[in-house]
């Protein structure tokens, strides 16, 4: 390869071996025309293109070689000791036993591997949030990305927090933190990249080509969870129609023989034809998911239509993700809703009966669990499931007493509500998990919130809960 003064382009290596404890096979030696050591871009190739070794060669005014400064990759934990440099030497007097030394060095790295594998099948990701400063509610935000992540199915390997005022238009996190990253995911053994932000098209392409290596961001991630949870028909529908929304503007050729942007003879043809069958699939199944998901809405909106014509109430239970409002509604109907602890368990909705002493019924309703910045092809595609809210007479907001952060999540569901225009839609706070908390503390948030405290778990602890349903219906009626 010839290169200028200033670098060298080092092509795609087509080969690639897929032992996590091989090196490429591969030596690189180039010169340094100023007589410099190793560059931070020689050390990244290293590390990157996971090469044998690598020496760059001073050369002298009459072109003879110099100085040879090299450095090898090496096995540690430690993402700070990533590589080590050699003493600088003459071209002439590298004297390194090559095919002992890698030998050893790849036995190194295979146990290092062996030690970190604890979860084999599993993603190994690094957390990446960029937040403009470390306040309690970006902290909060944190832990919330690393809980979607475990309930994700994924192996935490570090989490990184940048703060920048503003992230940065083209990497979120910049350029030389995006490198950096990069070195300890190597380091690592992590094999993913998750953002806490909605990445556009362009940042996603731009950091996977720095970072060579598959990167997501938080709307993945929730969309993921999602299609674990998906059960009935109706819910596969309406995450496969999110998933498809999200993807169609990222629908770009992966293979250089399949991108617009390669160009030459042989690519642009085929290229084109690849991308635009691809983008008519996708677009085809959107168009038929949508017509299901209409049929879905119009069947909604009849069930409601019969429910007034019958004056039979709603109740719609709401809340923060994982706060017990399946269990809630199990305890209450007596029925069988699965109840897990983690986040969107509840995916499809469910809808029971439920009677009251005073010979009231009411149609109750179980939905799923709301989260801060929820993506808009999430919205957009569960706009069917959150229809039922606009028709609810009552909204049970299930809140987590045992939650650290609590009013954290009453102002993230109270904005919620807002953006989903049911602010005016009476609201019951019912405070969960009593018997996981101080009485004091219990007694003191449901007095400032005017709510209710129960234990989902134990049916006699909901007696003063299904008065005050009982109680607003009952005022209800008496007013007209």
């Amino acid at each position: 390869m010839a290169g200028t003064s200033t670098g060298i382009s080092i092509p795609k290596l087509n080969r690639r071996r897929m032992h996590p404890g091989r090196l490429q096979g591969l030596r690189l030696v180039h010169t340094h025309l100023a007589g410099e050591g190793l560059s931070s871009e020689d050390l990244t190739d290293l590390a990157k293109l996971r090469l044998d070794m690598i020496h760059a060669i001073a050369v002298r005014e009459n072109g003879d070689p110099d100085i040879a400064y090299g450095a090898h990759l090496v096995a540690s934990h430690n993402s700070r000791e990533l590589w080590k440099t050699l003493k600088p030497v003459s071209a002439y007097h590298i004297d390194i036993p090559f095919h002992s030394f890698i030998q050893d060095l790849e036995e190194s790295f295979s146990k290092m591997h062996a030690s970190l594998d604890a979860s084999p099948g599993l993603d190994k990701a690094i957390l990446v949030a960029v937040v403009p400063s470390l306040s309690e509610n970006a902290m909060i935000e944190i832990e919330e990305f690393k809980s979607l992540a475990a309930s994700a199915g994924i192996s935490v390997m570090d989490t990184v927090v940048q703060k920048r005022p503003k992230p940065d238009p083209k990497y979120v996190a910049g350029k030389g933190k995006i490198r950096e990253i990069f070195i300890k995911a190597l380091s690592l053994d992590a094999n993913l990249l998750v953002f806490d932000h909605e990445l556009s098209p362009s940042q996603a392409r731009s950091i996977a080509d720095l970072a060579d290596i598959r990167v997501i961001d938080r709307t993945q991630l929730i969309l993921d969870i999602f299609a674990r949870r998906a059960r009935t028909r109706e819910g596969k529908i309406q995450v496969e129609l999110a998933q498809l929304r999200y993807n169609m503007p990222r629908l770009v050729g992966k293979n250089p023989s399949l991108s617009r942007l390669a160009g030459g003879i042989g690519t642009r043809g085929p290229g084109e034809t690849k991308l635009e069958v691809d983008r008519r699939r996708a677009k085809d199944r959107v168009a038929r998911l949508e017509r299901e998901a209409d049929a879905i809405s119009r069947k909604r909106k009849l069930t409601r239509l019969r429910r007034r014509r019958n004056n039979v109430p709603v109740i719609s239970i709401i809340g923060y993700t994982n706060t017990g409002k399946s269990t809630l509604l199990n305890t209450l109907t007596r029925s069988d809703v699965l109840v897990a602890d983690m986040p969107f368990a509840t995916l499809d909705p469910s809808s029971k009966r439920l009677r009251f002493p005073r010979d009231i019924e009411v149609i109750i309703t179980d939905t799923v669990g709301f989260i801060r910045d929820l993506p808009n092809d999430l919205r957009a595609a569960f706009v069917a499931t959150l229809e039922e809210l606009e028709d609810a007479h009552l909204l049970l907001e299930v809140i987590d007493l045992s939650d650290p952060f609590l009013e954290y999540r009453i102002q993230a569901v109270d904005d919620i509500i807002k953006n989903l225009h049911l602010q005016d839609t009476p609201r019951l706070k019912v405070f969960n998990k009593a018997d996981q908390c101080d009485e004091e503390f219990a007694i003191s948030i449901t007095s400032r919130y005017g709510g209710v405290a129960v234990s989902a778990l134990r049916r006699a602890s909901l007696g003063p809960l299904i008065e005050k349903m009982e109680g607003f219906f009952l005022d209800k009626a008496s007013r007209y």
